[in-house]
């Protein structure tokens, strides 16, 4: 299982993966703590404090829903005299914001019972789909897993092309065909040839859509159909991979894929393209799917299991005044 590490050793490693995820999300600016101490200095917690909070946490994508059960629990603390100073404020919302996520925090288990194991990869166009898929398997080789890339989006050449060198990078095996295959041909003969062969774990890429072309979204239903002739207990995992820049309209897709083709775990890519972040919350809050991952960058160390203590302590700290570290 991923995230097998203690929580200590990821947060003291130097230049890791946390320090990496508090200086992207919270450049020095943070959405939701910047001035706080100034706002609240020589004050009470009071109605226009959280009022100034509520936008905050509106502006950072947070959503409507998330934001009001947010500031319910606030309220509530303040009207018990529970909140008397700024740090006070912070460690309830700090509270708030991993009571919503924790239950999300689920990390992927990849079933031994199931062999292979199958994945499928969705999303839309540019949401870092076929590259969370390239980061996966690195991380599932290096546990001594053995793994099969199958090219299921055959409308892109280039993405062919990008998950071949990915299955090189990781060492793992690579399937695919011509382009403009049919792509449940390419999922079927994939997953019978990883039969074969006694494959740990198949990944299963297909071609970006938009989450409202119903055409594409009933191809993408026809590659779940053949994928269970071979194997009826699969796709054992469907992966949603959002980009955490689209904001609301990433929870849209997520409703949507899971409505089209049953979603089982999200990946959250390009967090480092955002100081917001509030999308995660509105996911959780609203959908409750299981988190498998989150993405700070293109390289492989820039994608790790989610951790909801340690995403919270990047929205909410104080970090690098200097931005963001590489």
């Amino acid at each position: 299982m991923f995230g097998s590490e203690s929580k200590s050793e990821r947060t003291e490693a130097p230049g890791g993966f946390l320090k990496r995820l508090r200086a992207r999300l919270n450049r020095g600016n943070s959405w939701l703590t910047l001035d706080i101490a100034e706002l609240v200095r020589g004050r009470a917690i009071d109605a226009d404090i959280l009022d100034e909070l509520e936008t905050r946490l509106l502006a950072a994508d947070v959503g409507v829903e998330a934001t009001q059960h947010i500031l319910e629990s606030l309220r509530q603390r303040v009207a018990r005299r529970e909140l008397a100073d700024v740090d006070a404020l912070i460690a309830a919302l700090r509270a708030t914001l991993t009571e919503i996520l924790a239950p999300c925090a689920r990390p992927l288990v990849i079933d031994p019972t199931h062999r292979p194991f199958v994945i499928l990869v969705v999303g839309v166009n540019g949401s870092g789909k076929t590259t969370s898929i390239g980061k996966l398997a690195k991380r599932l080789t290096r546990e001594g897993k053995s793994v099969m890339l199958a090219a299921g989006d055959t409308f892109r050449s280039a993405a062919v092309e990008q998950l071949e060198v990915w299955a090189m990078a990781s060492g793992a095996a690579f399937a695919a065909q011509q382009a403009g295959a049919d792509p449940g041909a390419v999922v079927f003969d994939a997953l019978q040839s990883a039969r074969a062969r006694g494959i740990d774990v198949l990944m299963a890429d297909t071609a970006g859509r938009l989450h409202n072309q119903s055409h594409l979204m009933a191809e993408l239903k026809k590659v779940r159909r053949v994928l269970k002739r071979v194997d009826q207990s699969a796709p054992h995992e469907v992966l949603l991979v959002l980009d955490a820049n689209q904001g609301q309209n990433a929870l849209a897709q997520a409703v949507q894929f899971h409505e089209a083709i049953g979603v089982t775990g999200l990946v959250l890519t390009k967090l480092d393209g955002t100081a917001k972040g509030g999308i995660v919350i509105a996911i959780a809050r609203k959908l409750g799917f299981p988190i498998r991952f989150i993405g700070i960058g293109e390289q492989a160390e820039d994608f790790e299991p989610f951790d909801a203590q340690a995403f919270v302590a990047a929205l909410i700290e104080s970090g690098p005044k200097t931005g963001a570290a590489s």
